[in-house]
């Protein structure tokens, strides 16, 4: 995930990225690895992004079932949990936006809503209609966090001391 992060998100130069990953590293699709592997993958987009001027909001994982196809034999429920965990923790340290979709994806049985997906992993229409918005709403928290930062640097820029003229002698 990381080798795509120059070409795909950093050379587009956008203003917020959203970060959604982690999930097929936790199946293993591309070879074993660990939580930390994963975290610090995500640590360094998220680096990389600041030190481009990309806002950044990491997404959590969304939760998985086993109603329609197996999926929590590939992906463990807790191994979801936990990084989802680590990035809402990450995230509130470093000034970066947290999207919790997990939350809002949870059938009663704290599993993957069946409503809201076609195989217990990815998001159908109505996965995508409960999304949709939560992206919205963490991209525009974003810019106004971009907002404010840009205010806060140009009042420092232009105070009334940087703008004195100093006299010669």
């Amino acid at each position: 995930m990381l080798i795509r992060f120059r070409p795909d998100v950093i050379a587009l130069k956008p203003k917020v990225v959203v970060i959604l990953a982690g999930t097929n590293d936790l199946a293993g699709n591309t070879g074993p690895s660990r939580l930390e592997a994963i975290e610090d993958n995500l640590t360094s987009m998220s680096e990389l992004a600041k030190t481009n001027g990309i806002r950044v909001v990491l997404a959590s994982l969304l939760p998985i079932s086993d109603y329609i196809k197996p999926q929590t034999n590939r992906r463990s429920p807790e191994q979801i949990v936990a990084l989802n965990d680590w990035m809402k923790d990450y995230a509130a340290k470093n000034g970066l936006v947290y999207l919790d979709y997990y939350s809002a994806m949870l059938d009663d049985k704290k599993v993957l809503n069946q409503n809201m997906t076609y195989d217990g992993l990815h998001p159908n229409d109505a996965g995508y209609e409960i999304m949709g918005p939560l992206a919205e709403k963490s991209i525009a928290t974003a810019l106004q966090g971009a907002s404010a930062a840009h205010k806060m640097a140009s009042k420092r820029t232009h105070s009334p001391k940087s703008s004195k003229k100093r006299g010669g002698t």
